[in-house]
C-alpha cells in the first residue's frame, strides 16, 4: 500500500484530534504527521514528541496532503504555496467555503465533488456537517424544502480556549471564586448565549447561523433551499446538538425516515423515548456517527410533509476532524492524490 506524506497547519484542540483520527483509523501515513504552527518548537501531542515546524510559504515541499486546522487568515495566507508545492489543501477554517472554485464537503453527502477540486477542499462548519450527516439521506430520498433549526453548540465550538473557559468557571464555582469570562461573550456556565459568531445589521442573524444556510445549499446542489437557524452556546463540553424541523416536496413518516437513516453511514438512529433512547451529547461525545431521534410527525401541518428531529454529534470530532481526515481518504481512493 502506498504510503503519504501528511502535515497539519495548527495544534489546537482540532489538529490535535485530527492526528488522533489519523492513528486511529490506519490512515497510510509515510512516517509521523510533520505539524507547522506559528514558531518552530518540540511540543508533546498525545503523549508524543513532534518537532513542530514554522508554518511559512517554503514548508510543504515533499507532502502529498496538509490537513488546515488554523486560523482563516493563516489559510488564506498560505494557500498558494501549498498547491504550488503539490500538494492536497483540506482546511478546517472558513476561508474558502464559499469559494466557487473549492468543493465543500462531507464524504457521505457529496463525494462526487472531490472530483473537481483544484488543489484545495474546504471542511464545512461543525454545525452543518452533523446537521447535513442525517439531513442530506431524507434530502435525497424526499427532496427537502425549508428548515427551520435550533442548536445547542458545546463550548469546544470556540477551540481549546472555550473548552478550558468553562472547565475553569465550573472549578472556580465549586471553590466560591469569581468567575472570569474571556472566550465567550457571557459567563457560561449557568447560562446560555444566544450569540455565536458576529450579527449581520442587516438581517440580525448571525454568521454561524447564515453558514448554516449557505453551506447546506452549496453541498445539498439546492440553491432554493430555505433554511432559518438561532445557535446557541450551551454548558457542554464537546458535542453539538439541534433541533430540526424539515419540510419536504413529498409526503415522508417517521417510519420512512428511521428506515432511510438507519443504511445510512455516518448516522445512528437513537429513537426509543419511552425508554430514555434519544440523542444527547453526553453519548455523542467522542463518538464517530451522529445521533438522530425524536423522529417524528410535524403535528402543525395538515399534510405528511414535515418532521421533527433531533441530533447531536461531537463538535471536535465528527464535525471537524473526522471529516477532513475522512476527505483525505476518499481522494485517495477516489485516485486524488
Amino acid at each position: 500500500m502506498k504510503k503519504y506524506n501528511v502535515g497539519l497547519v495548527g495544534v489546537g484542540a482540532v489538529g490535535t484530534e485530527m492526528i488522533k483520527v489519523l492513528n486511529e483509523r490506519n490512515f497510510p501515513l509515510n512516517g509521523k504527521v510533520q505539524v507547522f504552527a506559528s514558531r518552530e518548537r518540540d511540543e508533546q501531542i498525545l503523549g508524543e514528541t513532534y518537532h513542530v515546524l514554522k508554518a511559512d510559504e517554503n514548508c510543504f515541499k515533499g507532502l502529498d496532503i496538509v490537513l488546515f486546522a488554523g486560523k482563516t487568515d493563516v489559510a488564506i495566507q498560505l494557500k498558494d504555496a501549498c498547491v504550488k508545492a503539490g500538494a492536497k489543501m483540506i482546511d478546517n477554517s472558513r476561508a474558502f467555503r464559499q469559494d466557487p472554485e473549492v468543493p465543500l464537503v462531507v464524504p457521505q453527502v457529496n463525494p462526487e465533488d472531490l472530483d473537481w477540486n483544484k488543489g484545495v477542499i474546504a471542511n464545512p462548519n461543525c454545525t452543518t456537517a452533523i446537521m447535513l450527516e442525517a439531513v442530506a439521506p431524507l434530502h435525497k430520498a424526499k427532496g427537502l424544502k425549508r428548515v427551520v433549526a435550533a442548536t445547542y453548540q458545546a463550548a469546544s465550538g470556540a477551540g481549546q480556549p472555550g473548552l478550558n473557559e468553562l472547565e475553569d468557571q465550573i472549578r472556580a464555582y465549586a471553590k466560591g471564586e469569581a468567575l472570569e469570562v474571556k472566550a465567550f461573550q457571557h459567563q457560561l456556565m449557568y447560562n446560555l448565549i444566544p450569540h455565536i459568531d458576529k450579527f449581520n445589521e442587516e438581517n440580525w442573524y448571525t454568521l454561524e447561523e447564515l453558514k448554516m444556510l449557505n453551506e447546506s445549499r452549496k453541498m445539498l446542489h439546492h440553491p432554493t433551499l430555505k433554511l432559518s437557524c438561532t445557535c446557541v452556546r450551551v454548558p457542554i463540553a464537546r458535542a453539538h446538538s439541534e433541533s430540526l424541523n424539515l419540510e419536504f416536496e413529498n409526503e415522508i413518516t417517521p417510519a420512512d425516515a428511521r428506515e432511510i437513516l438507519s443504511k445510512c453511514e455516518g448516522v445512528r438512529v437513537v429513537d426509543d423515548p419511552l425508554n430514555g433512547g434519544y440523542p444527547m451529547p453526553l453519548d455523542a461525545t467522542a463518538k464517530y456517527d451522529v445521533l438522530a431521534g425524536r423522529i417524528r410527525q410535524d403535528i402543525s401541518r395538515d399534510d405528511k410533509k414535515g418532521l421533527e428531529m433531533f441530533v447531536s454529534g461531537d463538535q471536535l470530532l465528527r464535525g471537524a476532524a473526522l471529516n477532513a481526515v475522512e476527505i483525505a481518504e476518499h481522494l485517495i481512493k477516489r485516485g486524488l492524490v
